[in-house]
């Protein structure tokens, strides 16, 4: 990857791979400070553009600079000062990618590659974000703001090319997705949520997103259901109104801190003869088990607990794992085919320059011949100083940069000099 004035692109980060939460907590970016952080980053030396992403997973500081080098360690060195963290421990756990590397890295990111939850596709939002508010803060350049474009179109064509982001890779989306195998159209079912964890929030949100509109959820204390059932406008009750609940729900699905079964056989019996037995889809998420394992042996129950979760999590792991092959060799492609369009960006502005400095040098000699003809000299004898004076001028530089590269034994020299010159060897 050619750089104007040797620029080079920088990616530099910790991530869940190489880093503690205890370590991701303290390098992580606030909002309200963004603004300071970018501009302070911008400020060290050599560095022109800066985008930053903070994420719970990662933190990242995506750079365009004149050293590499240098300003990585810089970049570091200030990380480890503005969130006071050894900078020795630190640099252990940051990785550094630069230019075609980082271009790579980039769009990994913006994939959900480089994520905990493979494919997963909250990351590209976050990406945007970021770029989003170091464009605000103008911190962004021609360069990041190419490389980010980049990235966003090769995230586009790895989500509608690979099979990535469509399998379920979480307890709570496996539930769901599991409910659709059962019932074809949520939007006419009922279900019932027991707990008012994070899995049972994310159960809510995945049921809404399917279209599953009447929700109740169930938990020891009514304010925390009713937390809950508010955000997803849901009924909230108590773990002992789940006998008068259990009759009215097509889906159930548990996931609380209870030692002991909160839902047993006799009460899902009692459940099934009220509902004329129009069959149940019971998901136990917790561990230990909310509903009794007998209730499993009953006819229109279908039962599933988080070990049978896991096979389809494994399942769609490994379908994700091949798509993620793809998307890699997409990314490889679309990086080479990236790198090749800055250089030719690059070379554009070169031979431009190039160019303007030979019509420089000719419109000078000709003001020369010019002036020399009005004032009465031989027109024969101007045209041949003319002629003398542009070749001249025109060989002089490139002349001294070959015989120096000579001198100094660089052995691409006079390939160089044989195809600059349209040399028949």
């Amino acid at each position: 990857m050619r750089h104007h004035q040797g620029m080079s692109l920088l990616a530099i980060g910790i991530n869940h791979n190489t880093a503690s939460v205890e370590v991701r907590e303290k390098v992580s970016f606030m909002p309200e400070t963004m603004s300071e952080s970018l501009q302070s980053i911008q400020q060290l030396p050599g560095i022109s553009e800066t985008v930053i992403l903070s994420t719970c997973n990662r933190s990242e500081i995506y750079c365009y600079v004149e050293q590499a080098e240098q300003s990585a360690q810089a970049v570091v060195k200030w990380l480890a000062d503005t969130h006071h963290l050894d900078p020795v421990s630190l640099q252990k756990c940051t990785y550094v990618h630069t230019d075609q590397q980082a271009v790579g890295h980039i769009s990994k990111v913006a994939s959900g590659l480089d994520s905990m939850v493979l494919g997963e596709p909250q990351i590209l939002g976050q990406l945007k974000s970021a770029y989003a508010v170091a464009k605000e803060y103008k911190t962004v350049g021609s360069m990041l703001n190419f490389v980010f474009q980049h990235s966003f179109k090769v995230a586009k064509q790895v989500r509608t090319e690979t099979a990535i982001g469509e399998n379920a890779v979480s307890v709570a989306f496996a539930a769901v997705s599991l409910s659709t195998r059962i019932f074809e159209d949520l939007s006419k079912c009922s279900a019932l949520l027991v707990g008012a964890g994070e899995t049972i929030d994310l159960v809510a949100r995945h049921l809404r997103e399917k279209g599953l509109t009447n929700l109740t959820v169930a938990n020891r204390t009514l304010a925390r259901a009713e937390n809950l059932a508010k955000e997803f406008s849901a009924r909230a009750c108590l773990l002992s109104d789940i006998p008068e609940e259990l009759p009215k729900a097509d889906i159930v699905i548990s996931s609380t801190a209870s030692q002991l079964p909160l839902i047993g056989k006799g009460m899902v019996e009692r459940a099934l003869k009220q509902r004329k037995h129009k069959p149940m889809f019971m998901v136990d998420i917790a561990v230990p088990r909310d509903i009794e394992h007998e209730v499993g042996d009953l006819n229109d129950v279908f039962l599933y607990t988080v070990d049978d979760l896991r096979s389809v999590i494994e399942d769609n792991r490994r379908s994700r794992q091949v798509a993620a092959q793809e998307a890699e060799r997409i990314i490889e492609r679309q990086t080479r085919s990236f790198v090749s369009q800055v250089n030719v960006r690059e070379s554009g502005q070169l031979i431009r320059t190039m160019r303007d400095n030979a019509q420089q040098v000719k419109q000078s000699e000709l003001e020369k011949a010019k002036k020399a003809i009005a004032s009465g000299e031989d027109p024969e004898a101007v045209m041949q100083l003319l002629a003398h004076n542009i070749t001249n001028k025109l060989m002089h530089s490139p002349t001294i940069a070959l015989r120096k590269a000579f001198e100094e034994g660089d052995p691409q020299a006079s390939d160089w000099a044989i195809k600059l010159s349209d040399i028949k060897p």
